[in-house]
């Protein structure tokens, strides 16, 4: 299979009906609650990307029985920090930022060194935002490059209950050390600036010690290890970062219209359903409902003509930050300049994000002023592409992939994408979709 998409068509219109694959940042967090719990767990529309591959892939070296049906998952867990495992064992997180941290929080007690390792991408990443905190447990780190992948981590037979500040907004973060918790005595104390809180509410559905309290800029979160985590069975929503990209395709697309089923909208993730009907996209929430303490509800998406620039406020980067890529396109359609600040985080990403998603905008012909933290877009409502755009060199990061791919669709001129299987990441059947809705051989 060729390695490099090349698309010289816009998408025809089209009205249809989709279903996006499990969320991610569910899907991996189920594999590693699952893995503690006592006895039998069964997942179900798990998302079946490279990372979630790789947090089953780990749990299994780690002693965990997995087995795949065909239609779920099944973990059969031994309990709290019940992992056997041999001498020189290496985890591989590969792309996964989240398997990478929130596995670490669950180390905490290995008697024995464990290297954990990650792709490329993965590599670049600092890792003291989660080796920090941990250390306060006890943990020891060593490491080739200080901060970066590889690392080996040695657990602590005495772990106890610390105090942590969280003030990047990153749920990642917040939630290692809250799975590092389900392994120290007394109660471990967080103040966690606003980000996506799936962990939090899998605690409360699992019955796990915990207590929430919030303000306006922060959450405060207490854990106290449990005396047992009982097996659990999960549905996984769709995910709607996946979703985002058919959201911004179909309001820019002409006379088209899109019902994306049964996704999850929790409101620390549906920023990007705010900021795209801030700027004038048509979508409807319909049939919502709550499951296991997650919100869920169909998604209608309607094309829309007239697209208004932005000012888009701070307060919303947290529940966007994955979907910033492709509400940029929003932008470059947008009357007048949209401006987005506080993105910093967006560079810490599979790629520095915030930099690419300048860089595929000035490829369009679209001008943006950047900085280290911020983007204007000036858009062109009327922009029609005619020249050829190549996309190579991103380090593989799916977002940039698909972003790309959207702009193609929408904005028309020849585009060689590279790194076709960069979407085996987070969300492999992307194309498939995409060919489903466009009758086309992408």
């Amino acid at each position: 299979m060729p390695k490099t998409l090349i698309i010289k068509d816009k998408i025809k219109k089209f009205n249809k009906k989709i279903q996006v694959s499990g969320d991610k940042s569910l899907s991996i967090r189920w594999v590693l609650l699952a893995s503690q719990a006592i006895g039998k767990s069964k997942g179900f529309n798990l998302l079946m990307s490279e990372d979630v591959l790789a947090a089953i892939d780990s749990i299994k070296k780690l002693g965990i029985k997995v087995r795949m049906k065909k239609n779920y998952c099944e973990i059969v867990g031994n309990g709290i920090n019940g992992f056997k495992y041999k001498k020189n064992l290496t985890i591989d997180a590969k792309n996964s930022g989240t398997l990478g941290r929130l596995i670490l929080g669950l180390l905490i007690k290995s008697p024995k060194k464990i290297k954990v390792i990650g792709d490329k991408s993965l590599s670049k990443r600092d890792f003291s935002r989660v080796t920090t905190p941990l250390e306060k447990f006890g943990v020891k780190f060593t490491y080739k490059i200080k901060n970066k992948l590889p690392l080996i981590i040695l657990g602590t037979q005495s772990a106890k209950s610390i105090k942590y500040l969280e003030n990047r907004g990153s749920a990642q973060c917040k939630s290692s050390v809250m799975l590092a918790a389900l392994n120290a005595s007394g109660t471990t104390s967080i103040k966690a600036k606003k980000s996506r809180n799936h962990t939090e509410l899998l605690f409360k559905y699992l019955k796990i010690p915990i207590k929430v309290s919030k303000t306006k800029k922060f959450d405060f979160i207490d854990v106290k290890r449990p005396k047992r985590i009982n097996a659990f069975n999960y549905q996984i929503p769709g995910d709607i970062s996946s979703s985002a990209f058919f959201m911004v395709l179909t309001t820019l697309a002409d006379n088209s219209k899109l019902l994306v089923k049964n996704v999850n909208i929790n409101p620390s993730r549906v920023g990007v359903i705010t900021i795209l009907k801030k700027m004038g996209a048509k979508i409807i929430l319909k049939n919502q409902k709550n499951y296991r303490g997650e919100k869920i509800s169909d998604i209608l998406i309607k094309s829309s003509k007239k697209l208004k620039a932005i000012n888009c406020p701070v307060e919303l980067n947290s529940s966007a930050i994955d979907e910033f890529l492709v509400i940029f396109l929003i932008a470059a359609k947008a009357k007048g300049i949209s401006y987005f600040k506080g993105l910093s985080e967006l560079n810490q990403k599979e790629s520095p994000r915030l930099i690419w998603g300048s860089k595929i905008l000035n490829m369009m012909g679209i001008k943006t002023n950047l900085t280290k933290d911020s983007i204007k877009i000036y858009g062109q409502p009327n922009l029609e592409i005619k020249k050829l755009i190549t996309v190579k060199n991103y380090l593989k990061d799916h977002r940039v992939f698909m972003m790309s791919t959207i702009a193609a669709l929408t904005f028309g001129g020849k585009w060689k994408i590279h790194d076709k299987d960069s979407i085996n990441t987070s969300f492999p059947s992307f194309l498939k979709i995409i060919k489903d809705m466009n009758h086309s051989s992408l």
